[in-house]
């Protein structure tokens, strides 16, 4: 199999062509080894695509490094864009990209350094994110995790978002109160978690623990997510920065929490991987 990979503000995903690997989804344990740190090529999944679809649109699907397959992601989908971008399949004009949370449109800015995409729109009731209970809006309720009660706001932007705000930041939040967020039984599909703080009407900070992969330097939905939900209660205008540890995206937000996303991307390398990383006896 071949890889190209790229990577998102540190978000690091192989993309595998269908005609590098004679069509064939690796399995949930070939991705896991694909994209273990240590014993594979190291990534934070796995972008296959693009699969034929009716309307001409490309599709794609994503899978995390546990091996389960994620909905959508910003990062994911700006990297495929770029790919596509790399190997003349697409042009500067816009294309649409169908993945399992969504159908999404997107344009090659810059010479491939920075794409648009159209994410979709954010919804904060409970049925579609998911989370457990009555048909609501998720907004302003409370969970308990370890030894801290959190005030969190849900939303799907495609996936599953936890929302917290908090007055100070720091990397552990996510990666002490995340994994336990992230599994908590209100959410039936698990959830991506996001600590935010608010810097002004146009700037907010993010720490993430994303579904599948754990404490990640950046995430495109994660950003959405989090620029809806502080629009949403009233902490910042419609054009938004995310800064996260990995650096900035830009988030408009139009009526009805329609979300666009503009942000980097970066070509590390090809690799061609040697048949014997899937078939290594590895604890994982």
């Amino acid at each position: 199999m071949r890889f190209h990979k790229y990577h998102a503000l540190g978000n690091d995903y192989l993309v595998l062509d269908p005609a590098d690997c004679a069509g064939q989804v690796p399995s949930v344990d070939e991705i896991r080894k694909i994209c273990h740190r240590h014993y594979g090529l190291g990534s934070d999944g796995i972008l296959f695509g693009p699969t034929p679809q009716d309307d001409g649109a490309f599709g794609l699907r994503i899978f995390n490094p546990d091996g389960s397959e994620a909905e959508k992601s910003g990062n994911g989908i700006r990297i495929f864009a770029r790919y596509l971008w790399d190997t003349k399949q697409v042009g500067d004009a816009e294309f649409r990209i169908h993945t399992v949370g969504g159908l999404v449109s997107c344009v090659v800015r810059e010479a491939g350094k920075k794409i648009t995409v159209e994410m979709g729109s954010v919804s904060f009731r409970a049925p579609k994110i998911p989370v457990t209970g009555p048909d609501r809006e998720v907004i302003g309720e409370t969970i308990t995790v370890l030894d801290r009660e959190f005030t969190f706001h849900a939303a799907t932007v495609g996936n599953p978002h936890c929302v917290i705000p908090v007055d100070e930041l720091t990397p552990e939040l996510a990666q002490q109160y995340g994994p336990h967020i992230e599994r908590h039984p209100l959410f039936p599909n698990r959830t991506n978690v996001q600590f935010l703080q608010a810097k002004d009407r146009n700037n907010i900070r993010i720490e993430i623990w994303e579904r599948g992969a754990g404490y990640t330097y950046a995430s495109g939905s994660s950003s959405s997510a989090s620029a809806a939900v502080a629009h949403k209660i009233g902490l910042v205008d419609r054009d938004v920065t995310v800064h996260m540890p990995g650096g900035v995206i830009q988030i408009g937000i139009a009526d009805g929490y329609a979300i666009t996303m503009t942000g980097p991307t970066t070509p590390v390398g090809i690799y061609a991987m040697n048949p014997e990383v899937v078939s290594q006896d590895v604890s994982l």
